[in-house]
């Protein structure tokens, strides 16, 4: 089972990118199980999602404390709280942010055990949906950097949920970010 732990802040979709995350991989024939963990419901508040990958039926239904992956959507959270907490040794760690890893110190915090793709996911979603809501753009790292799930079912269920014109950016945000961390992936190989 791969599991994957979403942190970000209310209003910046990280329920919306747990289910379309799930959607995406219950489309390619998988198994999913996506859903949230949040105190105050207001915006700004920290909230954390999860998202249960199989391919066997899931059973379990607490939180996920061992994550392979974590999609970090608010970068400011890394001072506040321990997000990195259980993150499995040769996990996957997405951070939006436009800061380099020396300057949030993620050194100390994944010892290069992890893959890390950092990327400024709120300017592409503001450049392709004029809004601040980096949860597609997002899955779309996620797609490139894990290979868990195709970049063509992260769009397709992104279709699914959201009316056309919404949904045509952040299909348009999302490979985006996909191409985004694909070069930066080549760029360090």
């Amino acid at each position: 089972m791969f599991q994957v732990r979403i942190h970000g802040r209310g209003g910046q979709g990280v329920v919306t990118a747990a289910e379309l995350l799930a959607v995406a991989v219950f489309n390619e024939g998988k198994h999913a199980q996506a859903f949230p963990s949040f105190g105050s419901e207001r915006t700004g508040a920290p909230v954390v999602a999860y998202c249960r990958i199989s391919d066997h039926e899931i059973r379990a239904r607490e939180p996920i404390m061992e994550p392979d992956a974590l999609i970090i959507q608010d970068a400011s959270l890394i001072k506040q709280i321990d997000v990195f907490s259980g993150l499995k040794p040769g996990g996957f760690v997405i951070v939006n942010s436009t800061e380099t890893a020396d300057e949030l110190h993620l050194a100390e915090k994944i010892n290069g055990r992890h893959s890390l793709a950092i990327l400024p996911a709120t300017e592409i979603a503001l450049t392709h949906l004029g809004r601040p809501v980096p949860n597609a753009v997002l899955l779309g790292a996620f797609s490139a950097l894990t290979g868990v799930v195709s970049l063509d079912s992260v769009t397709n269920a992104i279709n699914e949920k959201f009316k056309p014109k919404v949904a045509a950016g952040n299909v348009a945000a999302a490979t985006a970010a996909y191409e985004y961390v694909m070069n930066e992936v080549a760029t360090h190989a």
